[in-house]
């Protein structure tokens, strides 16, 4: 397991807000984890994945991070399952399905993720979800330094929600999938139109940490923005994207204080003119 002091943050969350932590963690293991949350029981921890989906909200964390990114990323294929570590991107595995002539996974190919992230928060897009490919998940609760295996029908999903979700204590370690045979010149061709739609509607020229609203019933986040003129709103370089309202990007040096702000003033307007709460789907560390 490698440790590092003082470590720097930025390229570890997708908005590249400047930020350090005081003590890094990369487990590769179950027992590195064990270890760590057993043996330095009095550090305060926060888990990272790939780090998309989350607001960096300090400039200095003295939380130690245990950071899944670029490590503890095993894969095995069998047949038509897929069993995967936590950290694992999720357009490595869609990839992966691809070569291997699976379909399902079409859907997760420019959605940045990991593995871990998606089972906590229920992933998913155009009406597929990571819950729909999956079979069961194994955790660690360090709490009772106890591993477990759930099977999906007790992960309790909900759009974007999930047992996890509920229980932030405990952590994702891997995951078995089952998915379906297909032509691999079928699903390559969905992997493609699926990248491309999305990169001609989000905002790819900017860092930006995807959806930062749950979608509210019966409405889109994208044309309320719209129609409260909130397309290109900022505040310092945290901006409301021109191109996408459901997106926030970093134009600049947008710090965590400015994005979260500028959710703030959203969800006041949005209060003010249509009487909705918009929900954070992206996590405030």
């Amino acid at each position: 397991m490698k440790t590092f002091t003082n470590f720097d943050l930025t390229n570890y969350n997708s908005y590249r807000v400047k930020a350090t932590c005081a003590i890094a963690y990369f487990p590769e293991s179950d027992n590195d984890l064990q270890v760590l949350y057993q043996d330095k029981k009095q550090e305060e921890k926060i888990l990272l994945g790939s780090g998309h989906n989350v607001i960096m909200s300090k400039k200095h964390y003295e939380e130690s991070f245990v950071i899944f990114s670029g490590n503890y990323d095993k894969v095995t294929v069998n047949g038509t399952t897929i069993e995967a570590q936590a950290g694992t991107t999720m357009l490595h595995l869609s990839e992966l399905a691809w070569q291997h002539g699976l379909a399902g996974l079409e859907i997760f190919y420019d959605i940045p993720s990991s593995l871990g992230g998606a089972v906590v928060m229920n992933a998913g897009a155009s009406g597929e979800e990571i819950k729909d490919l999956l079979v069961s998940v194994k955790y660690y609760d360090p709490a009772a330094n106890e591993f477990h295996e759930i099977s999906k029908a007790d992960i309790s999903f909900e759009y974007r929600n999930s047992f996890f979700q509920r229980n932030p204590h405990l952590i994702v370690l891997s995951a078995k999938l089952v998915l379906k045979p297909g032509e691999q010149a079928a699903i390559k061709q969905k992997m493609e139109d699926i990248k491309a739609s999305r990169w001609q509607k989000q905002p790819k020229d900017f860092p930006n940490a995807g959806s930062v609203f749950k979608r509210p019933p019966g409405h889109f986040v994208g044309p309320i923005m719209e129609q409260l003129g909130l397309k290109g709103y900022a505040v310092g370089d945290a901006q409301i994207s021109k191109k996408h309202g459901g997106f926030i990007v970093n134009t600049g040096n947008a710090t965590g204080k400015d994005i979260i702000q500028l959710i703030t003033d959203v969800q006041e307007k949005v209060k003010t003119a249509f009487n909705l709460h918009l929900e954070i789907e992206q996590r405030i560390l």
